[in-house]
């Protein structure tokens, strides 16, 4: 046998036991032989590249480390569904659905609420080309590697290894079936039903015997324990190195099929045929002949759900028929043919044993309770957030009463009310600190805010901590390697006073530090527990180069990375696009500012004091003798004319003469300008295909003129 034909029969073989496994719950080998095979195909593709199959799983394993996510529009808006709790409010959706189709017949269907990450995957010929994140709706990020880790996704669909223009690689392959001849065909739906380009949509998700596995690692190793299973997965996707990244066996539940051609009459068929193509659709799904139908599957699954093997947060009621969907069409924000029914919070009672005072990288004080622990929705709660002493006071909680806590959408921990019944004379009062429990400087509370603040940023060890956490983070200057003990041990040992410091680090410095933490915030049974934190020469030197990339994160980046308060990632990109250097921020007034979409006076007040504080002044120029980033990328477009001098635009959806940047392009060449958001400012909105909601919405509530694509086109020719 050759090397091509035996990686082509390592690729079919392995693809066929990975479907039977994760589709069929069949394990035809073990784990050792599975693990054999894929290090064979794995030496073999090395050698021989040029026969590599593009839905080999060796893509499987991970590898690639990319250092930003690029972003992606959605070909289709990501829209959210609306809310509710009550069955009252079902049954006017029901009377709603009814009045909208003119009495027609209609059916349901319901699935389960998966609490994950919404996901969306695109197939080109077959091929899985592209996986992304939700983003905002509209555009998301580009996560194609960490998707393909997943082994329930397919690479491939309609047609698999060894058929199509690779040629048969073993048997003879019947229409709609997989020519593999290890065992039972994996049935298809015949190739042709399959659109050229097409998109599936899905919950990526953490399994909780997984997410108990991890943290039963990190608990072994000292490292904090992972939150809650939503948030675990989050946080995986978000990973840059896919191979971190399969090591996290992550899931995806696929329950929507999306293209430009009318491929099904009904929700129903698609997820039959998903099915079929080899997808994870949860076969927890019914039809519902009406909305009594859909209150017999709610009830059935209240307590139902806690024997699957991941989280759920309610129901999705869909209307069937995609006829009928696209008559009922959509609000603002959401489909009218469909909503989410959320079970109420989970309530359990517990003994409220005490109260720490965490400091934020503003100087907010927040209380955290300490609970005795709870078993609440499937994972045990220690803590919950007490948010301020206003909440306090409204609860009348007391130290060492029963309280009641509950898991808003089951993910949150809250207290939400004392059991009276149950205090003892043990209790006491809850006396708020004065002062700050980190320095002891007096707090001080704004009017009109709920929050006590530490005014002592600089020199606030949780402060100075948590400002140089909001520095290194992905959305920042992204410096890996770099964390909690490691940054307190630089601080502590007087390396770091702000974050520009780390510019001048040497491994000199860092080699050989070495700190034991211990545990003085958690439970019982966390208190005391060590974790040695190092630098050892590859941490140094992962670190060093880390802060040397770190140089060529984008301008909007850097902003973000300052920590200005109310200066959220958006905003900063909005304020980097909109003027363009750090310079021209710095000598901005309020009234400038006030003038970029979506900032307030809030933020251009709060901007306007950071800058005019020498000692942030100083630290900024600290960071451009660095060779930080201090000036956005300048596009170099070659002018075709003046035909949109003087315009304002913004665009939504998609187009048939231009890609994105094409757009973009052709109205910079032309003399226009590109703004951020939707404003008054704005003198025209192109709408396009598939437009999302919510810039139509406001741009009608601001009278802003909306055009399409063939009128844009007509402004270029005057």
């Amino acid at each position: 046998m050759t090397p091509q034909e035996r990686i082509a029969e390592l690729t079919d073989r392995l693809n066929y036991y990975t479907h039977q496994y994760y589709q069929n719950s069949v394990s035809e080998v073990d784990d050792f032989t599975f693990d054999q095979l894929l290090a064979e195909l794995a030496e073999l593709e090395k050698q021989y590249p040029e026969f590599r199959y593009p839905e080999s799983p060796t893509t499987r394993v991970g590898g690639t480390i990319s250092k930003e996510f690029a972003t992606v529009y959605h070909r289709f808006p990501m829209l959210s569904l609306g809310n509710t709790y009550s069955e009252e409010d079902l049954i006017e959706f029901d009377k709603r659905v009814q009045k909208g189709l003119n009495g027609q017949a209609y059916e349901y269907i319901c699935e389960l609420k998966f609490d994950g990450v919404a996901l969306s995957m695109t197939y080109e010929n077959g091929l899985l080309v592209q996986g992304a994140t939700r983003g905002d709706g509209i555009r998301g990020d580009d996560i194609t590697n960490n998707i393909r880790t997943i082994r329930t996704v397919p690479l491939r669909v309609g047609q698999v290894a060894g058929s199509g223009e690779q040629g048969a690689r073993n048997g003879e392959k019947s229409k709609g079936q997989v020519a593999i001849d290890f065992g039972a065909e994996i049935p298809l739906a015949p190739s042709s039903e399959l659109p050229a380009l097409f998109e599936v949509r899905g919950e990526g998700f953490l399994p909780l015997a997984e997410f108990e596995r991890i943290n039963k690692e990190r608990e072994d190793i000292g490292e904090p324990l992972l939150a809650n299973p939503r948030n675990a997965a989050s946080g995986t996707f978000k990973q840059q190195d896919s191979g971190a990244v399969a090591k996290r066996r992550l899931d995806c539940y696929v329950y929507s099929f999306l293209s430009d051609q009318e491929v099904f009459k009904t929700h129903e068929e698609s997820l039959i045929a998903m099915k079929q193509w080899g997808f994870n659709v949860s076969q927890t799904w019914q039809k519902c002949a009406d909305i009594q139908d859909v209150m017999r599957y709610i009830n059935q699954w209240e307590e139902k759900r806690f024997t699957l093997p991941l989280g759920t947060d309610g129901i999705v009621i869909k209307v069937n028929r995609y006829d009928q969907q696209r008559e009922l069409g959509y609000t603002a924000k959401s489909p009218r043919w469909a909503i989410s029914f959320k079970y109420k919070a989970l309530a359990a009672s517990t003994v409220l044993t005490g109260i720490r005072y965490q400091v934020g990288r503003t100087g907010s004080v927040t209380p955290v309770a300490l609970l005795t622990p709870v078993l609440l929705a499937g994972t045990t709660v220690k803590r919950a957030s007490l948010h301020n002493a206003n909440e306090i006071e409204r609860l009348g909680v007391r130290l060492y009463d029963t309280v009641f806590v509950e898991k808003g959408g089951e993910i949150i921990p809250k207290i939400t009310g004392v059991d009276l019944n149950r205090r003892t004379d043990q209790s006491q009062p809850i006396i708020y600190p004065t002062t700050c429990p980190a320095c002891g400087t007096p707090l001080i509370r704004k009017e009109g805010e709920a929050n006590h603040y530490c005014p002592n940023e600089r020199g606030c060890p949780p402060q100075r901590q948590t400002r140089f956490e909001h520095f290194i983070q992905r959305r920042a200057m992204n410096i890996e390697s770099l964390g909690e003990g490691k940054i307190e041990m630089l601080i502590d040992k007087g390396l770091v006073e702000t974050p520009a410091d780390l510019y001048s680090l040497t491994s000199e410095q860092l080699l050989g530090l070495e700190k034991v933490f211990l545990d003085r915030d958690g439970g019982p049974e966390e208190i005391g527990k060590k974790r040695v934190v190092s630098f050892r020469e590859k941490t140094v030197e992962n670190i060093l180069t880390a802060i040397e990339r770190s140089k060529a994160q984008p301008f909007q980046n850097v902003l973000f990375a300052l920590g200005i308060r109310y200066v959220g990632n958006t905003t900063a990109e909005k304020l980097a696009d909109y003027f363009g250097s750090m310079d021209a921020i710095m000598k901005a007034s309020q009234e400038e500012l006030l003038a970029v979409p979506d900032t307030g006076p809030r933020i251009a007040e709060s901007v306007v004091a950071w800058f005019a504080d020498d000692y942030n002044r100083v630290f900024v120029e600290q960071l451009r003798t660095a060779g930080l980033q201090f000036e956005g990328e300048k596009k170099v477009v070659e002018r075709e004319g003046d035909a949109l001098a003087g315009k304002t635009f913004l665009y939504t959806g998609t187009f048939a003469n231009f890609s994105r940047e094409e757009l973009e392009n052709r109205i910079e060449a032309n003399g226009g300008r590109l703004l951020s958001g939707i404003s008054k400012k704005l003198n025209y909105l192109i709408v396009g295909e598939n437009a999302g909601p919510s810039k139509v919405d406001k741009a009608q509530k601001l009278n802003v003129p909306m055009i399409g694509e063939d009128e844009f086109l007509a402004m270029l020719e005057v």
